[in-house]
């Protein structure tokens, strides 16, 4: 669904409307507050003219204070009134992207990495953000400000003509020339406002990965390289906004034009006619009033216009997010008391673009506390394979069981949770150590945490940080050692007491005094617990019941590592390629 080319989309302003039902109540009273505001706006010129004609000029000042207090309780009212106004409109507006940001983050947790993989994270911030921002203006600047201002010139328009209608058609004669600027001025800055949210999107892109990346850049001396890449978005998204302007700076200009000459139209008509005794002063007035409440409402008509676009661009792009579907199908509902952890891989076929399979025909089976180890080359499959146990990536052909059962008959948050995964590049987030470990599950105790400190040999060196286990690691752990963040995940796993173990290079990062005070862990955690472990680490291979050796995604061998190296096959040159300089005897 695409806003471009359409002045509105009544079906973008339906969709985001469904997000205003649980605030009906605001959104009426703000709609009776707009029609109020429009109906009281002409009571003021016209209460000054009935001053002016009535009572000043006629030398009757005895009056002057009645209608003095009149007035000023009418203005006490309009404040009121607006305060309310914009108090509701702007309630309203943050309600409603409060809700749809929390469904957009909802909704992006629940999307498959195959999304995250073609999708710029920066973008995505993006929609989140800046995007919904704008759909906050659409109640609190656009559509309900537009509906009370188009109300406030007809009802300003229909006294005019009231009070005086040859007038009126003498001051009103410039008004198709300001309908024409405003239409050609919507069409331009509707085009422009699309550009410059293009460019925000890349500049939150650019800046997203290369603030992620910096060290790289750093490392590789590329500072220079990368600001003229950042200076050319710079410019473009500067040279957008400057077009933004120029067209601003073109129509208000022209609307200031028209308007002088209504307003000279009204002085030389009504300056002969109050001559001639047929107008009043305080018609004149009355009517120098109403010429600054029509044309203002209609300058800002054109403004609020693009205050609309820019918010239904942004629900555009957002609900393009929603409507993205490529989530984890979660139609399964067992959730069974306890799993054993019986893994079968049977006949599975896995691409992550279409037909290109990196997993063929992949069958092999865990048995129920048996440690089963994944070697092979890079890019041989092995992510891949603990990817799809996870249901990150759903397999082409084939099926993957547990304890018998089909994984998509799991639900699949209890699939998940029974599924510790240990990767090679830990992430921990800007939060306490303890939060980082529990991922703020409140069944989790302190006590438990501890406790798996204590077995991983960790809590040593937690306790000598200022705070312990309430110590800020910062983003991405940056406070901490490889090491450190690694020993951290192994307690993460072991809090969660899953069913299944994964380990995925869990300690490659790690030197060889951390993986020795962490090893006796890994056996601890493995005890009784079907594991699948991918390492190049001689020591964690040796020990699995069973190891698979994967070549471009299909099983060269099975069996125990004495048994492969007597078949003096595949596993045999790996070994002798990867395994023999570490000094341990065949």
């Amino acid at each position: 669904m695409s806003v471009s080319g359409e002045v509105y989309n009544t079906g973008l302003l339906r969709r985001i409307f469904q997000y205003v039902k649980p605030y009906r109540a605001i959104f009426v009273w703000s709609v009776i507050l707009t029609i109020l505001l429009a109906l009281i706006s002409p009571v003021r010129p016209f209460l000054i003219k009935y001053t002016l004609d009535n009572y000043i000029l006629t030398g009757k000042y005895s009056g002057l204070v009645n209608m003095t207090i009149i007035m000023i309780l009418m203005l006490i009212l309009q404040t009121f009134i607006q305060y309310s106004h914009t108090l509701l409109t702007n309630t309203l507006g943050q309600s409603v992207i409060r809700d749809l940001r929390i469904n957009v983050f909802n909704h992006i947790t629940k999307l498959k990495l195959k999304f995250f993989d073609k999708t710029p994270i920066g973008q995505l911030i993006t929609r989140t953000v800046s995007d919904l921002e704008t759909i906050a203006d659409i109640f609190s600047e656009g559509l309900i400000s537009m509906i009370g201002d188009t109300l406030q010139v007809v009802v300003i328009i229909g006294v005019m003509f009231y009070t005086d209608v040859e007038l009126s058609f003498v001051v009103l004669l410039p008004i198709p020339l300001l309908i024409m600027a405003t239409r050609k001025f919507q069409k331009a800055i509707k085009a422009s406002f699309q550009e410059i949210r293009n460019e925000v999107s890349n500049l939150n892109t650019f800046l997203q990965e290369h603030i992620t990346g910096i060290s790289i850049i750093q490392y590789f001396a590329r500072e220079k390289q990368e600001y003229n890449k950042f200076y050319a978005i710079n410019k473009r998204y500067r040279d957008a906004n400057i077009r933004s302007n120029w067209y601003y700076s073109i129509f208000f200009p022209i609307v200031e034009l028209i308007s002088a000459m209504s307003l000279g139209l009204l002085i030389w008509y009504g300056s002969k006619s109050v001559l001639t005794l047929n107008i009043t002063p305080g018609t004149i007035t009355q009517f120098i009033m109403y010429l600054g409440m029509v044309y203002t409402p209609i300058r800002q008509l054109a403004d609020k216009f693009n205050t609309l676009q820019m918010g239904m661009v942004g629900a555009d792009r957002v609900f393009k997010v929603l409507d993205t579907d490529e989530s984890t199908l979660d139609l399964g509902k067992l959730q069974p008391d306890k799993l054993e952890g019986n893994i079968v891989f049977k006949n599975v076929w896995f691409a992550y673009n279409e037909d290109n399979y990196v997993l063929k025909d992949l069958s092999f089976e865990v048995k129920a506390g048996e440690t089963v180890a994944l070697v092979g080359a890079t890019g041989a499959g092995k992510s891949s394979t603990i990817n799809i146990l996870n249901r990150f990536y759903e397999i082409g052909k084939g099926e993957v069981t547990i304890d018998g059962i089909n994984i998509e008959d799991f639900d699949l948050d209890y699939l998940r949770s029974n599924i510790a995964t240990v990767l090679q590049d830990v992430f921990l987030f800007s939060d306490t150590i303890f939060n980082n470990i529990t991922l703020n599950n409140p069944s989790i105790t302190i006590e438990e945490v501890i406790e798996a400190s204590k077995k991983v040999g960790a809590h040593d060196f937690i306790e000598r940080l200022p705070g312990g286990y309430q110590y800020n690691v910062m983003e991405r752990g940056a406070t901490l050692s490889a090491g450190q963040a690694q020993l951290i995940s192994f307690i993460r796993a072991l809090v969660y007491k899953p069913a299944i173990l994964v380990l995925d290079e869990a300690t490659s990062s790690v030197d060889t005094e951390t993986e020795l005070l962490i090893q006796n862990a890994i056996d601890n955690l493995m005890e009784d617990r079907t594991s699948i472990v991918i390492a190049h680490r001689l020591s964690t291979i040796q020990k699995a019941d069973q190891i698979v050796v994967l070549d471009k995604g299909e099983i060269k061998e099975k069996g125990t590592h004495q048994e492969l190296l007597r078949l003096n096959g595949y596993y045999k040159k790996l070994y002798d390629l990867q395994f023999s300089s570490v000094g341990i005897s065949k």
